[in-house]
Order: structure tokens, then C-alpha cells, then sequence
């Protein structure tokens, strides 16, 4: 199953290295990543993976992604592949 991750923020250190481990911590695989910075605002989408080897359902990935996302002062969406690719469907 795949999963798409978008950020939106004050740019600040430690974002990627955070939402990265918390992927590697649950066997998510870091399938892609872009991440740019404008005038201090900090933005990424990342394409990830995730299998039986994962450490939690997506449900509770999600929410532990965004919960970290807050205490950064985030705002983190994560969003199943199949939604993500019906929404943008023309």
C-alpha cells in the first residue's frame, strides 16, 4: 500500500530527519521525496511504501505522522494513494 505525505510549515531543523525516522521506525519505505523552502515556509510531499512488514496499520501511522506534525507546528497530511490519485483525476 501506498501513501502520499505532504508538509507545510515554518521551516525549521530536524523536520525530515523526524518524519523519516518515524517512517524507518515502522518499516515505511521512503519511496520519494521533494522538499523546497520559500521565504522560510517549508513544504515536502513524500511518496512512501508500506507492506506486512510494517509496524502499524495506516490508520495509526497517519495519525502518529500528524501528531508529530503538530508539535512541530505542521500542518501534516497523509493520504492513502488511491485517494490522493482520484482526487487529482481530471
Amino acid at each position: 500500500m501506498n501513501a502520499v505525505i505532504s508538509v507545510i510549515g515554518k521551516d525549521r531543523v530536524g523536520i525530515i530527519a523526524r518524519l523519516s525516522n518515524i517512517c524507518a521506525d515502522n518499516n515505511v519505505n521512503i519511496n520519494d521525496i521533494t522538499q523546497k523552502v520559500l521565504h522560510e515556509t517549508f513544504t515536502m510531499i513524500m511518496w512512501v511504501s508500506m507492506d506486512e512488514k510494517s509496524e502499524k496499520d495506516f490508520v495509526s501511522l497517519a495519525r502518529e505522522i500528524e501528531e508529530a506534525g503538530k508539535e512541530m507546528g505542521l500542518v501534516i497530511h497523509v493520504m492513502h494513494e488511491d485517494v490522493f490519485d482520484a482526487m487529482h483525476r481530471v
